[in-house]
């Protein structure tokens, strides 16, 4: 490291923090010739898997992770939320998360932060040096502030995420090189910036590894057809990583992790069909299309991932399920979760979680009553159309995991062991020396003495 350091005098300490979403440690770990970078930087730093959040879902993730705190303070459980008090939902923005991100810390204690792709974070905020939001985001020109970014980003094409409905093809060849340009972007943006070293966070994400990992991870780990075209992509993203950690000056840390684990998909579960099938869920008229369908004998409902809603009087507009037995209807839902096999035999669930077991704070009031976290292989749906078989087949062969999400600090004084996701924000405060309150947080840093 410290190819250019600039003489900063006694000026704070710095971060660099690199998300590589979905990645799971393992598959780094177990390749060190094939990626000579992340090897390094656990032989010379900290490094381990850690566990995600409930649910273990992008959506809800980056907001944990930027905060420290659960979705119950975020106001975040996953890529479509429930509207209080009705069956209306909604796909949260940035502008949906409650809780104090990491670069507001930065900004509000007189620092400067660059924020590039963080998904969950459109519109871009303009209380920091510069952001282009991530995921979701409709276009650069909208995500992008101030306009100086904005025009180099364009000046460059890059692409906020890569085209995943060319996943779906058989041949992959296509989608390949679109999650390659992409990733040649994300990196040049990122480095274009870093090497501006006007900044004390830079926090940036490499989201497209997650996209490959959806439609290429089975061959990866099945040894299947492409499974040299996975490989390829991440010894491009083990270069660029190496590249960026060669460059930093020595008074910045450079952390990089991801945000859930992965795992090869066998079976899409489609449990809006399995409610219905057992007498849980029923809709109005045959030609239901979303949640405000279902008729007013519903006892449970779910949304993507595994989120699993108890239909309850007094808080859904049609709820059927008294307040006073509340419990015992979902003590029966969850042990019928438990007990459900998929049909190789195995269980689905590895573990149901109660709301108040995951969920804590001002934003629990459109908390699912439970959540199942799968085990692997099991990829956990919702929707409302019906008609569909509830273990099914789809065009992706990985799913999201709970475990073995990874995360690498440059320093050997981080302690990773039984670490997860809620720890890496107060760690980077403690990195950049940022006072804050332990209470602030649900995690704790792994950097503390």
């Amino acid at each position: 490291m410290g190819l250019f350091d600039r003489l900063r005098g006694e000026s704070d300490p710095r971060v660099v923090f690199l998300g590589i979403d979905g990645v799971p440690f393992s598959l780094l770990d177990d390749h060190p010739d094939e990626f000579p970078n992340f090897a390094s930087l656990a032989e010379e730093g900290s490094a381990g898997p850690i566990d995600s959040i409930v649910p273990p879902e992008s959506s809800a993730c980056w907001p944990s992770l930027t905060t420290g705190v659960n979705p119950g303070e975020t106001g975040v459980y996953g890529f479509q939320d429930r509207e209080i008090g009705t069956y209306d939902t909604y796909v949260p923005m940035g502008r949906d998360v409650q809780a104090t991100r990491l670069w507001d810390r930065v900004a509000n204690d007189g620092r400067d932060a660059t924020v590039m792709n963080v998904p969950v974070t459109f519109p871009p905020q303009r209380n920091v040096q510069r952001m282009v939001s991530g995921f979701l985001s409709p276009s650069v020109e909208k995500a992008a502030y101030p306009d100086e970014l904005r025009e180099y980003l364009e000046s460059i094409d890059y692409k906020i995420d890569a085209d995943v409905k060319q996943g779906h093809d058989d041949d992959k060849s296509a989608f390949m090189e679109d999650a390659h340009e992409t990733l040649d972007k994300r990196y040049e943006a990122f480095q274009h910036y870093l090497d501006q070293d006007d900044w004390d966070l830079f926090f940036g994400v490499f989201m497209t590894t997650d996209r490959v990992n959806h439609f290429l991870f089975e061959d990866y780990e099945r040894d299947g057809p492409e499974k040299e075209a996975f490989m390829e992509f991440y010894r491009q993203v083990d270069e660029y990583v190496g590249k960026i950690r060669e460059r930093l000056p020595e008074d910045v840390t450079l952390v990089v992790a991801s945000d859930h684990g992965f795992t090869s998909l066998d079976y899409e579960v489609h449990f809006n069909e399995w409610l219905e099938q057992e007498g849980w869920l029923s809709y109005q008229d045959e030609s239901h299309e979303e949640l405000g369908d279902i008729a007013d004998d519903t006892r449970a409902y779910s949304l993507i991932p595994g989120r699993f809603y108890i239909n309850l009087e007094n808080r859904e507009p049609r709820g059927s399920v008294p307040e006073a037995e509340y419990d015992e209807v979902r003590d029966e839902l969850k042990a019928e979760l438990e007990a459900l096999e998929g049909p190789d035999g195995r269980k689905v669930c590895d573990r149901v979680v109660e709301k108040e077991e995951a969920f804590r704070g001002d934003h629990d009031d459109i908390a699912p009553d439970l959540v199942a976290i799968p085990n692997h292989g099991f990829d956990l749906k919702a929707g409302f159309t019906g008609g569909t078989d509830v273990f099914a087949d789809g065009p992706r062969n990985g799913m999201h995991s709970f475990d073995n999400a990874a995360l690498f600090v440059d320093t050997p004084d981080a302690d990773i062991e039984d670490s997860d996701l809620l720890d890496i924000a107060p760690t980077i405060l403690d990195l950049m020396e940022l006072e804050f309150s332990r209470t602030e947080f649900d995690g704790a840093s792994l950097v503390r003495s």
